[in-house]
């Protein structure tokens, strides 16, 4: 396990952060916070989600719905805008500051509000204490915009919530309109220079990630994510937490992973076992519900698009900005061997959606004509219901249930008669057998 996952998890520590945004002398107002991505060193140039920006643009969230939108400059924020980035070195930057006569700082911030002396290394996360940052632009990709639209609006938007409060939670609906125009939205920082760090360390100068480029990455493979649940609140135990997922499946650069990701986890960055290390994609979203039921998928935006976006954009800003698009990191490419698009298993093709009025689930194809699902999906009375089948040979399909469980029954099992074939969908081969754990 220390084998495929050291080189994913040195490089996710490595770049993972906090970005915390603020008024200028409006501490009772409060802050927004988001998970974030340091992208190079001397210069800091960080990427974190843009959903925190909405409070302070000058002409509201619509902003980021208007036609033609791609980015929008740094001085789309009003000018009481603050920003700042904390992030937690590797224990051999930390020897590095603590032989400069610059110890690291442990920020305890849910043990009280009262400021205190560091504390030792031993008794806590020593942190670097937060650093100022400004905005140089927000930014989206395209063609994520482009998929979420095509798959989650139209008719199906009244389904889908996008959203870091539950359904049943108290959200203004200003306040979830905001979250739901931010979703594709993006930020890219560039902290304040500290010349006396950058002459200490100009060794580190340069990318802090690769990013795995289209394709590199196929379904179903192994995902590490990091992120800060709850944004900054509590760093000392929340910044850059981990957690290990795959690629569930991937929609141009609208990609699902079922790795745990909360609120707070935006921005945050998503990296391969293989290519190891590799920056594959950002959080976008981390809950979704579907008709009110809780979907346990979280959104993500592939990173090598939506760094094509920045360098595009910063080379539309002006020759200030410019020389900075060549500090973004490069993209890897495909290893292995591997298509653009891997297909995936064959047998993953058998697996359906099924959907029954306002209820759904999945399915499996047993036979041409024949669809195995759970009865509370297909209930008996059930008069019609639809079958769709994945890409490549996306089909809609119609049937009737032909047999399902009763209610007092153990098995919740159901099979659907379609009306027609299923045809370019492989079968599975039932088991005639099965065998214990371990033998």
């Amino acid at each position: 396990m220390a084998r495929q996952w050291g080189p994913s998890m040195r490089a996710a520590e490595k770049a993972g952060c906090v970005v915390s945004a603020s008024r200028a002398g409006q501490a009772e107002a409060g802050s927004w916070s988001c998970s974030g991505v340091i992208l190079s060193r001397y210069p800091d140039l960080v990427l974190c989600h843009g959903g925190i920006f909405t409070p302070f643009l000058r002409a509201g969230s619509a902003a980021l719905t208007a036609a033609g939108a791609a980015f929008l400059p740094g001085d789309s924020c009003g000018d009481d805008l603050r920003l700042h980035v904390q992030w937690g070195p590797a224990a051999a930057s930390l020897a590095g500051r603590a032989e400069r006569g610059r110890p690291g700082l442990c920020t305890p911030q849910c043990a009280g509000p009262e400021p205190g002396p560091p504390a030792r290394p031993g008794g806590g996360r020593l942190l670097q204490p937060p650093r100022p940052a400004e905005l140089l632009l927000l930014l989206s990709c395209p063609a994520f915009r482009a998929h979420f639209a095509r798959l989650f609006g139209g008719e199906a938007a009244e389904q889908w919530r996008f959203a870091s409060a539950a359904p049943d939670d108290e959200v203004s609906e200003e306040e979830e309109e905001d979250q739901l125009r931010a979703l594709g939205w993006f930020a890219l920082l560039r902290l304040r220079p500290d010349p006396e760090e950058e002459a200490a360390a100009e060794e580190e100068r340069g990318p802090v990630v690769a990013v795995a480029s289209p394709g590199a990455v196929p379904k179903g493979a192994p995902l590490l994510a990091c992120g800060s649940p709850f944004g900054a609140f509590c760093p000392d135990i929340f910044l850059n937490t981990l957690s290990r997922g795959v690629l569930s499946n991937a929609a141009g650069p609208l990609l699902l992973t079922d790795a745990r990701c909360l609120p707070g986890t935006e921005g945050g960055g998503v990296f391969a076992a293989r290519p190891a290390g590799a920056l594959v994609a950002l959080v976008a979203a981390p809950l979704c519900w579907k008709a009110r039921e809780w979907v346990g998928l979280t959104l993500l935006c592939a990173a090598a698009p939506l760094l094509r976006a920045a360098r595009a954009a910063l080379g539309r800003l002006g020759p200030g900005t410019h020389a900075l698009a060549a500090l973004l990191p490069q993209e890897m490419g495909a290893v292995w061997g591997l298509p653009l698009r891997d297909p995936g298993p064959p047998w993953a093709a058998a697996a359906v959606l099924v959907e029954c009025g306002t209820v759904w689930g999945s399915g499996v194809a047993v036979g041409p004509r024949l669809v195995v699902t759970c009865r509370h999906v297909a209930p008996r009375e059930a008069a019609r219901v639809l079958v769709r089948t994945t890409p490549p040979k996306s089909a809609t399909i119609w049937g009737r249930v032909a047999f399902a469980t009763q209610e007092t029954s153990p098995y919740d099992v159901a099979v659907v008669s379609l009306e027609k074939d299923l045809h370019g969908v492989p079968l599975p081969v039932p088991a005639e057998h099965f065998h214990e754990a371990g033998k």
